[in-house]
């Protein structure tokens, strides 16, 4: 029997394994979104990268990823790796003591574990077409454990540095989409230019496919992440909604009158720059504020892939434009508009006063930022010392679904 001060509550227990199960989603429809956008030579091992995430970060997750994140602090950078090691401890009457939504605690190690699967999996679009299996298995090991695991605790567990600080990251601003981005960026200065380069998607209809699993598991990626139902997760969903239809619009509209064409692959990527850049503060802002964030989102991030463009980066899915930007620009505009009135557990922003929640929120985007970069670097070099990262050119103009995995998505390719 359940200790009588902390019974099951089935609502909340319900809910959050379906938002669990929405960003479980999410990781295959990043591969369809990756995946369409590639050559068709290239397509299973860009979906693989997802797909091997959803695997082997659960075997970590499980081992000893949820301990680093949310076990007892090491001067409140990382959890202490044995506590929860292989789940021990946790039973059927363990309760998750975060706050009195009354879930058990598998159900909060379940959904945070959705998070870890789907971060480093942002990265690949970054290093598409050039990066060996082995060197980036080696890679998915050590960024979760050296920037994506310290992360999570200093930002969401109630120990963590930057928690205990101040800064608000709703559902992965921070956590998980600057420093993706900022890693997406490292991994493209450090890997170099693809050896065969295709600048046209092969599917767009995978693309809109993957784009679709995307925005419908968002829905469980910043509502579940109050961790209960209230009104807090009402409004956080509709923002979720209003922030990718206003990126999305915005995004049109500027390519638009560039192009001089609307452009169906624009208005899809538009609208995830909008997921990513509501995601800090979906469940901390007003509805007319998601509104300008979406608009915010489809600027700014268009003109930072443009950026990218001109200088010459091959970011080839544009994570760092996209998410990078995104959610460093989110984790911002949260720090100006937060309020109080739309989440009591939250902030008020720089309108309303709080400007010393705004600096705290600008140095957190830095330090994140500079964190992954850093570390996203040192890994790759390490790396390099062990196998070689980048594959060759002739395997790269003979495709590396054949060469890295002897499997191909198309008979005729």
């Amino acid at each position: 029997m359940l200790p009588a001060s902390m019974p099951i509550n089935v609502g909340n227990t319900a809910f959050m394994l379906l938002c669990a199960s929405l960003v479980m989603l999410m990781t295959p429809g990043l591969a369809f979104f990756y995946g369409g956008l590639v050559e068709r030579k290239n397509v299973l091992a860009i979906m693989m990268q997802s797909f091997i995430s959803l695997a082997w970060t659960t075997v970590l997750w499980f081992a000893f990823g949820y301990s680093m994140c949310f076990g007892p602090t090491w001067h409140g950078i990382v959890g202490d790796p044995t506590y929860y090691a292989f789940l021990r401890g946790i039973t059927l009457q363990t309760m998750f003591q975060g706050n009195d939504a009354g879930i058990p605690l598998v159900v909060h190690v379940a959904y945070q574990m959705m998070f870890a699967i789907i971060t480093p999996a942002l990265i690949t679009g970054a290093f598409t077409n050039r990066v060996t299996f082995k060197a980036y298995f080696l890679f998915l090991t050590g960024w979760l454990v050296l920037v994506y695991f310290p992360f999570v605790h200093m930002v969401w567990s109630p120990e963590g540095l930057l928690a205990k600080w101040g800064v608000l990251d709703y559902a992965g601003g921070i956590v998980v989409h600057n420093t993706a981005g900022f890693a997406a960026l490292a991994s493209v200065l450090y890997v170099g230019r693809r050896h065969s380069v295709e600048h046209k998607p092969h599917n767009v209809p995978l693309i809109a496919l993957g784009t679709g699993l995307l925005w419908f598991g968002w829905y469980g990626f910043n509502a579940g992440s109050e961790l209960r139902i209230d009104a807090v997760t009402a409004s956080s969903f509709l923002n979720t909604d209003v922030a990718a239809s206003f990126a999305a619009v915005t995004w049109l509209l500027i390519e638009w009158l560039n192009a001089r064409q609307p452009k169906f692959v624009g208005l899809l990527t538009g609208s995830v720059a909008g997921l990513a850049t509501i995601t800090p503060a979906a469940g901390y802002v007003s509805l007319d504020t998601a509104a300008i964030i979406g608009v915010a989102a489809g600027l700014i991030c268009y003109y930072a892939v443009a950026l990218k463009n001109k200088l010459g980066l091959d970011d080839a899915l544009d994570v760092w434009g996209v998410h990078g930007v995104g959610g460093l620009t989110g984790t911002i505009l949260l720090g100006v508009f937060a309020s109080k009135a739309w989440n009591a557990n939250g902030a008020d922003g720089l309108l309303l006063g709080g400007t010393d929640f705004f600096l705290k929120q600008c140095v957190a985007v830095i330090v994140s930022g500079i964190w992954a970069f850093v570390f996203t670097w040192g890994m790759l070099w390490l790396i390099d010392r062990v196998t070689r990262v980048k594959v060759g050119a002739e395997a790269a103009q003979r495709g590396l679904d054949t060469e890295l995995h002897g499997e191909v998505a198309y008979l005729d390719t």
